[in-house]
């Protein structure tokens, strides 16, 4: 996808209402694409990336303390990655899909490159990094995603790797999550949002209340309110029912919230931005729809974006293998070496992220969608483009 194309022009923007009708009963018909959501990715994936980094050390003194201030908030940005990823899949899901054409799309998008990723972690752990050396089940529960349901190996092999846990979870409940919201009317799907929302935000004191036992921040089901609530501002959206700010004011909100965070501390943390994002997320897909300005739609960002699922699963790696470079872990560097070091994983992280995503991530997919394929429906082709802004 050219990125002028995705951004379409003012006098050509297609509206929520309109792509909503472009399915006679319901069915068929596609949307057009959000290339903003694509662009925001990388901000989000380059916070997480901010985050390693700080939590690895490299900066030492005022550099340490000024990269803390930057970055400790940096985890917040898979927040974001789990409100997208329920938004778009509500955005570009399909009322005439089955379930099993749908989790065999999810497989395809994301499996490839977390089973090459898997690998190489587990290279590094039997050659120069044996801390990270995995018991068998811990193997087997990071390759079937569901590590993460379990708290001491919630970052086997490849760390971030949680996170796809959490994404394999929310994609089983998918299809009838979205059958649910689709037959919602507005104000149904406004409650949700809002419901979804405070559930976020109160689920540590509800585990708490109740003796849960969860880990907020890894298990799976506590973070399913943040993906539930993409979904449903997403069917606002397709109902022409959105109503917040724009997206300079969105995007100063998520900035104040982001800041905050550390304030709230604690298991409340991670819900600092958390209506940032809620109106962000909306706020970037209607400047697309509508032709109006956005940072989000320029060409080297969206690029930057279909990167970032690569970058993120591949960042962590590259850092910790960094590591041995400096021969000690939390090198505390003076800030110009620091700043040097940080250019070096990065610029490495991104190299490694476009192999993944040219050698890997997109031929698996065309792979495992060609050998799986009954309809046009189920074309690499068609998959690609409805993943064009996913989280």
């Amino acid at each position: 996808m050219s990125a002028p194309a995705a951004a379409g022009a003012p006098g050509h923007a297609t509206g929520p209402v309109r792509a909503e009708r472009t399915e006679p009963g319901g069915h068929g018909g596609s949307r057009p694409p959000l290339p903003s959501l694509t662009g925001l990715r990388w901000l989000a994936a380059l916070l997480v990336f901010g985050l390693h980094i700080d939590l690895a050390g490299y900066f030492g003194g005022r550099g340490g303390k000024v990269a803390s201030w930057a970055f400790a908030s940096g985890d917040t940005g898979v927040s974001f990655f789990f409100i997208l990823s329920g938004f778009i899949l509500m955005w570009s899901a399909r009322p005439q899909d089955r379930a099993t054409r749908f989790w065999r799309r999810r497989i395809a998008r994301i499996y490839p490159v977390h089973l090459v990723t898997a690998g190489l972690a587990l290279l590094m752990a039997y050659t120069v990094m044996p801390y990270m050396k995995p018991t068998g089940q811990e193997t087997v529960a990071n390759l079937l995603l569901v590590h993460s349901w379990t708290y001491s190996w919630r970052e086997t092999l490849n760390p971030v790797s949680w996170s796809l846990a959490c994404e394999a979870f929310f994609y089983a409940l998918f299809p009838l999550i979205a059958f649910l919201l689709r037959h919602s009317s507005a104000r149904a799907a406004a409650a949700i949002a809002g419901l979804s929302a405070l559930a976020a935000v109160f689920m540590p004191f509800v585990n708490t209340q109740f003796g849960l036992g969860w880990n907020d921040y890894y298990y799976p089901p506590a973070r399913l309110p943040e993906f539930v609530l993409g979904v449903a501002l997403a069917r606002l959206m397709l109902l022409d029912r959105w109503r917040g700010p724009g997206l300079k004011t969105s995007l100063a909100i998520t900035v104040v919230g982001y800041f905050l965070a550390p304030e709230l501390g604690g298991d409340h943390h991670a819900v600092g931005p958390l209506l940032g994002f809620a109106l962000l997320i909306p706020a970037a897909a209607r400047a697309d729809l509508t032709g109006a300005a956005s940072l989000w739609r320029r060409p080297v960002l969206v690029r930057l974006g279909e990167l970032s699922f690569a970058f993120y699963m591949i960042h962590l790696l590259a850092i910790r293998f960094g590591e041995r470079l400096f021969h000690a872990y939390s090198p505390r560097l003076p800030v110009l070496s620091a700043l040097g070091a940080t250019a070096a994983a990065l610029a490495a992280s991104l190299a490694l992220s476009w192999l993944l995503y040219a050698g890997v991530e997109r031929p698996g997919r065309r792979l495992l969608l060609l050998r799986g394929r009954r309809s046009p429906a189920d074309s690499p082709a068609t998959a690609a483009r409805a993943d064009r802004s996913r989280g």
